[in-house]
């Protein structure tokens, strides 16, 4: 199948890149960029010297259409709302990195957004890209909206305790510290990684956007919940670790969590289960999936407070970003899902 990726100069567009370029199955064909038009991707990127001869180009829609198969939007959030639907229209499919496309109800991307959605007629038939819950909405999808990094981590965590109705939905609590990618690579001061460097500094404290996406995606298991969630910026580049404080409707043992996490994961290749009672890591640890697409999911039962402890980690520009939308790319295109995404972390590191 033949790529492109608009908005390539990026982390997203890199990490993108990366996995892309070493896919056995597609051949890259354009990235795009305003700003580094006719720059040599690897002076960019340059992680990818000696790998590729590509250069940017300026965004050209006939170009596009006449080289391309699928596209990656992979814009800042409120960029791609008006390009999908011409995608679209030229007939090319769309996996879209931005929050664009993910919420259903428009209302709420005046809420946690703050603009009116262009085309909120699209909402309803964008797959939301999170295989372990839609994979078959994914494989017939024309338009592929890839959640956000906190969100997957959170709603990975949460899932199938949600839907084995072992905790009260109303007072669920989502505590996640975020590496500095995260903010991009045109960051604000406050997202500065010399402004983050030694500290834990918490940010966006209520009405995060992300609430939406875990709200939503979590009511399609079972009842409506409700979502606390503030996020810290800490001193990393990447990953993402989610504490999640929940409280169990009544008594629950290690069987029953264990039960939930390999009833829906057991056969998910990206989800491990991380409780162990030896070694460093017995918990999750966003260090272990650093340069991976997995997502490590872990619990602890806190019985003097009748607290059910929820741990998720991630590398955000993998399993949160770029390497999610090459899973969704995978079942597009009718193959192995862990086609070009078969890697293990880094240890030590």
């Amino acid at each position: 199948m033949r790529i492109g990726i608009i908005g390539g100069s990026g982390y997203v567009g890199s990490e993108l890149l990366r996995i892309l370029l070493m896919h056995p199955k597609v051949d890259v064909t354009m990235v795009t960029s305003r700003q580094s038009a006719g720059e040599f991707v690897f002076n960019v990127h340059p992680n990818l010297r000696g790998l590729t001869q590509l250069k940017f180009v300026p965004q050209d829609m006939a170009e596009l259409q006449k080289n391309c198969d699928l596209v990656f939007t992979a814009t800042p959030h409120g960029g791609s709302v008006n390009l999908v639907p011409k995608l679209l229209e030229a007939g090319l499919k769309v996996i879209d990195m931005s929050a664009d496309f993910r919420l259903k109800n428009p209302a709420d991307y005046e809420t946690y957004y703050g603009w009116k959605h262009a085309h909120p007629e699209m909402l309803k038939d964008a797959a939301y890209g999170l295989p372990e819950l839609h994979r078959e909405e994914i494989k017939t999808a024309k338009l592929v909206a890839c959640p956000g990094c906190e969100a997957t981590a959170a709603i990975l965590a949460l899932a199938p305790i949600v839907k084995a109705g072992l905790i009260d939905n109303d007072h669920i609590v989502v505590d996640l510290k975020v590496g500095s990618s995260g903010g991009g690579s045109k960051p604000s001061l406050a997202s500065h990684h010399p402004e983050r460097f030694s500290g834990v500094r918490p940010y966006k404290v209520v009405g995060h956007r992300h609430i939406a996406e875990v709200e939503q995606e979590l009511a399609l298991l079972g009842e409506t919940v409700k979502i606390s969630f503030t996020p810290h910026a800490v001193n990393m580049v990447r990953g993402i670790l989610a504490t999640i404080h929940t409280y169990p409707k009544q008594k629950v043992e290690n069987k029953d969590l264990w039960r939930a996490l390999r009833g829906m994961y057991g056969a998910e290749p990206f989800v491990r289960i991380v409780k162990y009672l030896k070694g460093p890591y017995q918990l999750p640890d966003p260090k272990i999936t650093m340069g991976t697409n997995f997502c490590d999911v872990g619990f602890e039962i806190d019985e003097h407070a009748n607290r059910l402890i929820l741990f998720s980690a991630l590398d955000n520009m993998v399993k949160g970003a770029a390497g999610q939308g090459v899973q969704c790319l995978n079942i597009v295109m009718g193959i192995d899902e862990t086609t070009g995404l078969k890697s293990t972390g880094f240890h030590p590191m």
